[in-house]
């Protein structure tokens, strides 16, 4: 599998990214409510101010002037109560839920509140001064802040690790490449040897060594057939067809027939007739194979391995049940390059397809195995 750059920098980008985000925004949000607080001030100092500015429009009115003009601002509003808290004047659209004096907040608005000497200012006790008030200004700038930070942290990140991961995306290119030709070239004289056994096996007749190897290659085979479906499973897309299940296994159980009578293991299909399924021919020979040849290589020898395709209401049951050493670790099994046995060979790659094959095709599996008895790997089509 070659690396793709662009996929793993974007992903770890976005990792890194994240808990560096959540580290800087935290003195983000102790600066924000700061910001908030000094805003908070800022608004009552001018309020203050504000209250000053009518107490002195007040102050200069002369009793003489029969009519007193009450002072209007463009940013903020007043307004006069007394001391029952009933407006004697006002240009607040609002009533104040408190009337202590000094600041007050509001949803939306912020106000300041002047007791007033007794009988001086129209018979008024409490001055009132307000302003709408909104902070979105502030959590705006703190939005865009973040958002800064955020993207400058992806994109370098994103830099940073693309080039990082450039070396690593060629060594595997280069190691995919290997493969695809060490594959290529495993592939030719692995055909000529099995073609040749048959032909020699027409002209002189079938023998122990020539069964030994006749089952090597075959177990190089089904090895060969597994790294070719990893290394295209990504590329190719596997169509579903009709494939009828039971022609199809007594296939694959004659196809290992011999690799197991060379162990004195004993192959025993018990195939209902007919039974067809809805998949790809390529996934079910892996699944099968990797089943099979896995019951065969951990059974015990001189034992016997069965093989059950049985059709149950709206399910299709493929069972393999093996006498064998079973398993100590049944949640490992699938993991790739995982092998409990290491005397018994293979890359522990298998199960791995498996897995995945199964996962893809939502078929259910059922293992039951106990160490030293045997293992039944149970796939519900």
């Amino acid at each position: 599998m070659i690396l793709d750059s662009k996929k793993y920098a974007l992903k770890y980008a976005l990792i890194y990214t994240v808990i560096i985000a959540v580290v800087l925004f935290v003195p983000l949000f102790v600066y924000t409510e700061l910001m908030l607080e000094i805003d908070e001030a800022k608004v009552k100092k001018e309020l203050k101010e504000s209250a000053f500015k009518v107490i002195s429009k007040m102050e200069e009115y002369d009793s003489s002037q029969r009519v007193f003009i009450y002072p209007r601002y463009e940013d903020f509003v007043s307004g006069l109560y007394d001391k029952n808290f009933n407006p004697v004047f006002t240009l607040l659209d609002f009533t104040p839920q408190s009337f202590s004096s000094g600041y007050h907040t509001l949803e939306g608005i912020r106000y300041y509140i002047v007791k007033l000497p007794e009988d001086l200012y129209f018979g008024a006790k409490y001055l009132v001064v307000a302003k709408r008030y909104s902070p979105w200004d502030i959590y705006l700038l703190s939005f865009f802040i973040s958002g800064g930070i955020i993207a400058i942290l992806l994109l370098f990140s994103f830099y940073v690790l693309k080039n990082f991961s450039k070396p690593f995306e060629k060594i595997n290119e280069a190691l995919d490449n290997f493969i695809k030709d060490s594959m290529h070239e495993i592939n030719t004289p692995l055909s000529i040897i099995n073609v040749n056994i048959d032909m020699f096996v027409r002209k002189a007749g079938s023998n122990r060594y020539l069964s030994r190897i006749k089952s090597a290659t075959k177990t190089l085979a089904n090895i060969y057939n597994d790294m070719d479906y990893l290394i295209k499973q990504d590329k190719i897309e596997y169509k579903k067809e009709k494939i009828d299940f039971s022609q199809f296994l007594k296939q694959r159980v004659d196809y290992f027939q011999e690799i197991a009578t060379l162990r004195n293991i004993t192959l025993i299909p018990k195939i209902e007739e007919n039974i067809v399924i809805d998949f790809n021919k390529t996934k079910l020979q892996r699944l099968v194979d990797n089943t099979l040849s896995n019951a065969i290589k951990y059974s015990k020898e001189n034992s016997k391995v069965k093989i059950y395709l049985k059709k149950r209401e709206e399910k299709t049951v493929f069972n393999v049940k093996d006498y064998g050493v079973g398993i100590e670790n049944p949640k490992k099994i699938f993991e790739r390059f995982y092998r409990e046995n290491l005397d018994k060979g293979g890359f522990g790659i298998g199960l791995n397809i498996v897995k995945k094959i199964i996962d893809e095709e939502n078929v259910k599996l059922k293992i039951i195995s106990k160490p030293h008895v045997g293992s039944s790997f149970i796939y519900y089509f």
